[in-house]
């Protein structure tokens, strides 16, 4: 009897065997787990600080957005103000092969008895100075200082063009300065290169790198 007992008692120790890694695989399951949940978590907010970021950075600049997109629909204006179109006038033409004679005569510089072209308009208020302002936005590209061929201002525009501003003195801005249209930049005076234009600007504008005609874009 005592034998079938100790037979019963050894077969069902032997049906349900202790498990010792059972309750640390459990541990280390939920260990897992919670881990996991807490890594997600933090990409999600680091995700989330990151998209926010970038808004509020984007968020900040619509202003410049507005004057960039504004700039690019402006048209060229006067580089002078428009109260003064009366009393200004070219002495000087941009060189063009088309033009008529009387107009090719005018746009060529003497200097030491050798002709030269004109690459501009060369404007006068009757060899008064008068102030020059900016055709359109942009950017202050170069300021060159040469006494002798005059100083000179250099705008590049969103539109891809690129406007110059030479024979000035008492230059306002700098190298990168941003500037509105119409806004003051110099004013003109005299130069070596060109005495018998006497006081004046000259005003030139490229499209992509090449000059044009500005009486082509303005009606002087």
């Amino acid at each position: 009897m005592r034998e079938e007992q100790s037979n019963k008692t050894s077969q069902k120790k032997k049906n349900n065997p202790k498990k010792p890694w059972f309750w640390p695989l459990v541990y280390t399951g939920f260990s897992v787990a919670f881990v996991g949940m807490i890594w997600g978590y933090n990409v999600y907010v680091s995700n989330d600080s990151a998209e926010d970021a970038e808004w509020s950075k984007t968020g900040n600049e619509p202003d410049k957005v507005a004057i960039e997109t504004n700039a690019q629909t402006e048209t060229l204006k006067y580089p002078f103000e428009e109260a003064l179109f009366d009393k200004v006038e070219v002495v000087q033409h941009y060189y063009d092969m088309e033009a008529d004679e009387t107009t090719r005569e005018k746009s060529l510089l003497v200097f030491n008895q050798t002709y030269r072209t004109s690459t501009g308009v060369s404007l006068s208020m009757n060899s008064e100075p008068f102030e020059v302002v900016a055709a359109m936005s942009g950017k202050v590209e170069e300021v060159n200082l040469d006494p002798f061929v005059g100083d000179e201002i250099v705008l590049t525009h969103a539109n891809g063009m690129q406007t110059k501003y030479r024979s000035v003195t008492g230059i306002l801005v700098k190298v990168g300065d941003e500037v509105e249209q119409g806004q003051p930049l110099a004013s003109t005076s005299e130069n070596e290169w060109n005495p018998t234009a006497g006081n004046h600007l000259q005003f030139e504008v490229l499209e992509n790198g090449v000059l044009v005609n500005p009486e082509s874009l303005l009606a002087f």
